[in-house]
């Protein structure tokens, strides 16, 4: 069966394009014009991965990506200008897995899709080195590969795909010291080049969100200048 992909852009000529060289890959290609609309659609029916565009009539991606992730941990990708760092910061806090810079090249876009779309499956199954049953146990922390959930102290933490994955890089090696590098191959797999600020916003929304179930969590520490490390409770 097809993978289903959500294009949230108010530029037509971005959604023909791209939608053109999307479904000439084999994926089913569902179009929204506005933040709103969007919304309505993809609560309705969700996707297995949406594209959003950041400035929007009607609601814009940051305000929709927000509204999104309340209910759902859909793959995100957002489509940014140049001029927008300080949004493509706010993005990836608010819970977007990778970020574009337009102008962009619809293979870039494409090899993206591809890589989230692989972790998104890989998340869900039994990792390589894990024990049998998919389950990672680290003191209070508990990861399930087959259901792609995490507990801490017994209480579920909402992650993304890309949040479980860079838990799970720090997590499986306690003490060790993984650069930014090291996590990016982690959660995004090799070749694929991410900045390295996009995982330290990553790393602040996930602190964020286990802090909601325990004000005193600190297992993720920074060495300043190498990476991070998780610190076994």
């Amino acid at each position: 069966m097809p993978q289903t992909i959500a294009l949230v852009d108010d530029d037509r000529n971005i959604l023909t394009s791209v939608s053109m060289t999307l479904e000439q890959e084999g994926y089913t290609i569902r179009t929204y014009t506005d933040g709103e609309s969007a919304l309505q659609g993809l609560m309705a029916k969700p996707v297995d991965l949406a594209v959003l565009d950041i400035k929007m009539p009607r609601m814009d991606g940051m305000e929709l990506l927000q509204r999104l992730r309340q209910r759902s941990n859909m793959p995100v990708i957002f489509l940014t200008s140049k001029d927008e760092e300080v949004d493509e910061l706010m993005g990836l806090r608010l819970g977007a897995d990778d970020y574009i810079t337009k102008p962009f090249s619809q293979r870039l876009l494409l090899e993206r899709i591809r890589a989230l779309l692989r972790r998104n499956e890989g998340a869900r199954a039994e990792g390589s080195g894990a024990p049998p049953g998919g389950i990672i146990s680290r003191g209070d922390l508990v990861l399930d590969e087959t259901k792609h959930t995490c507990l801490w102290k017994g209480q579920q933490v909402q992650l993304t795909v890309t949040e479980f994955l860079l838990v799970k890089a720090l997590a499986v090696r306690p003490g060790m010291v993984k650069n930014r590098d090291q996590l990016i191959d982690g959660a995004y797999g090799e070749n694929i080049y991410v900045d390295d600020r996009t995982i330290d916003s990553h790393v602040k929304r996930i602190r964020k969100k286990f802090r909601v179930v325990d004000d005193d969590f600190s297992q993720i520490e920074t060495l300043y200048g190498i990476g991070y490390r998780y610190k076994e409770a």
